[in-house]
């Protein structure tokens, strides 16, 4: 059996012009990167054709560890329409390095649902990743210079700057540290840390901004501290901003490259969705939707974090309705939330499988209180079997649900023509409307108990001290307004990850309360969320290499 990479490889890409072409953009709006991956103008955002095509949002149930398979399943979905005659693209979140060379290996889809070239989106891709690192650790260092700075210091409070430097890897070791060592000329010594680019402020803002004037004014909104005398400071208030959006001019534009079977496919943007809305940025789901008929979008995780943030945050911000859900279920993420052992997921159990059905019952349940009619596509793995395939079916079937088996990994866009004509279904035939779960206007109590409740399935809410005055500030300050992005484990539908299946009677422990002026969302954290991961024991770095002739291996 042929490894993600070596089909990668045995596939012939087609110039990017020629992709270009069926979306009828011409070459000259073209920004190319080499031969087969190119930059899209923001002047072929039409928001009249925004408006008729129709958007199809890719989530899960509660994954496994090494996840199940959205990306993949958003690819293959693509191919398969396509191949029923549907005009439609993918856009899909650029991959962050720390779990390329952690636990993932590549995070281009796999087998015969891939994004090409794979070497390439998975290592530095057009560089995206690198700028909003610069523009971020830019804001830090004119931080730290003007704390440090007797002629223009604009009053700075230390003790209340949050704002941490980034990087796009694994490294725990700089989860927290001490900087300004060194004397007087290296700054005034403060405990601060790093988190990985994909937590950063400026990658959630980015993939929420319309055009580059909204990302200057979003930027120069980020909340840096207070003054000694208790005023608020923001990146303007620094004059951060026009720098920082200078960095950001060409990281803005969405990439354009292909799926495995020469379908277009536009990447861009990052944001981890079990810290900021885990969803490519709003510009190029609209670019999606101006070129092609119907668009096919992933939201990080499972339901319960990423498509409830896509649907109560980038949607409501943006002005975007879906008219369709996918919800990926595995055999095997079933199983473990039935109580199987993760080195046991391989064997046939169709008691777990039975016992985890709570937990895509829920999902199913958290899918409809947005008004979106749900498809669920079951992903096959040659260790599945047909009778427990078919408990899924017959429970799906009962709650109203199509159910569809797919194999895009083995089968490419052959394997999901069943699901796109139901999908096609769905979103041609629909008429249910999308409905936000809160009002934004709402206290953030209400919003945060909403989520709490209705999503997760918890009892109540619990604040600590930290988050109660964390509460007062943000009134103090009047965000009050501002949706709730909270950050929450993705092992679970709790906050507690080793809650698995469908946890009852839990409480939801607010620790802190983030303020992301820019990103226009506040950040409730709950459970113990890393923000800067570390590697495993065995990374997946140990695998990758590259030969004499510049051929990588190890990426998969």
């Amino acid at each position: 059996m042929k490894s993600d990479i070596e089909i990668a490889r045995s596939i012939k890409l087609k110039p990017i012009q020629q992709i270009a072409k069926k979306l009828k953009v011409k070459e000259s709006d073209l920004e190319l990167y080499g031969k087969y991956k190119a930059k899209l103008p923001l002047s072929l955002i039409n928001k009249n054709k925004v408006k008729k095509s129709k958007l199809i949002l890719v989530t899960a149930i509660s994954p496994t560890p090494a996840g199940e398979g959205k990306t993949t399943m958003s690819i293959g979905l693509t191919q398969g329409m396509n191949q029923i005659g549907k005009k439609t693209t993918v856009v899909l979140r650029e991959p962050s390095l720390g779990p390329v060379f952690g636990i993932k290996g590549g995070a281009t889809g796999g087998g015969w649902s891939q994004v090409l070239p794979m070497e390439d989106i998975n290592l530095h891709f057009t560089g995206d990743f690198s700028a909003i690192e610069k523009a971020h650790n830019l804001l830090a260092a004119l931080i730290d210079n003007n704390i440090q700075s007797k002629t223009k210091s604009i009053n700075i409070d230390p003790r209340t700057v949050l704002w941490k430097r980034v990087m796009d890897m694994n490294d725990r070791a700089l989860r927290d540290v001490v900087i300004g060592l060194g004397g007087t000329g290296s700054g005034i010594p403060r405990e601060t840390g790093f988190d990985i680019t994909a937590a950063s402020e400026i990658m959630a803002i980015l993939c929420l901004s319309n055009d580059l004037m909204d990302l200057k004014t979003r930027l120069g909104n980020i909340f840096v501290g207070f003054t000694f005398d208790k005023k608020p400071i923001y990146a303007r208030d620094l004059k951060a901003h026009g720098a920082m959006t200078a960095l950001l001019k060409d990281a803005i534009k969405p990439n354009l490259v292909q799926t495995i079977e020469g379908n277009p496919a536009i990447i861009h943007g990052g944001p981890f969705a079990n810290i900021a809305q885990g969803t490519n940025s709003v510009i190029a789901t609209r670019m999606g939707m101006s070129l092609s008929d119907y668009v096919v979008t992933e939201a990080g995780f499972g339901c319960d974090l990423g498509a409830e943030k896509f649907l109560d945050i980038k949607c409501v911000s943006a002005g975007l309705s879906p008219k369709a859900i996918v919800l990926v279920a595995t055999i095997r993420a079933l199983k473990y939330h039935g109580g199987a052992d993760l080195k046991s997921l391989n064997r046939s159990n169709q008691k777990a499988v039975k016992g985890g059905l709570e937990n895509l019952e829920k999902h199913i349940e958290n899918v409809l209180q947005f008004g979106i009619q749900p498809v669920v596509a079951i992903n096959r793995f040659t260790t599945d079997t047909d009778a427990e395939i078919q408990i899924v079916i017959d429970k799906c079937e009962a709650l109203g649900v199509k159910a569809i088996t797919c194999n895009v990994w083995g089968k490419g866009g052959k394997g999901a023509v069943e699901l796109a004509k139901a999908v096609v279904d769905v979103v041609d035939n629909t008429t249910k409307k999308f409905k936000p779960l809160y009002d934004w206007n709402w206290s953030v109590e209400k919003k945060i108990e909403t989520v709490a409740t209705k999503i997760y399935g918890a009892e109540a809410v619990d604040y600590t001290a930290k988050a109660k005055a964390d509460l007062r500030k943000i009134k103090r300050l009047g965000l009050e307004h501002l949706p709730v992005c909270i950050a929450k484990t993705q092992k679970s539908l709790s906050d507690n990850p080793k809650l698995l299946g469908r946890p009852k009677d839990f409480l939801v422990t607010v620790r802190t309360i983030e303020i992301a002026v820019g990103a226009n969302f506040l950040v409730p954290i709950t459970g113990n969320i890393m923000r800067m991961p570390g590697l495993p024991a065995t990374p997946s770095a140990e695998f990758i290499d590259i030969d004499k002739n510049g051929n990588i291996s190890g990426l998969f």
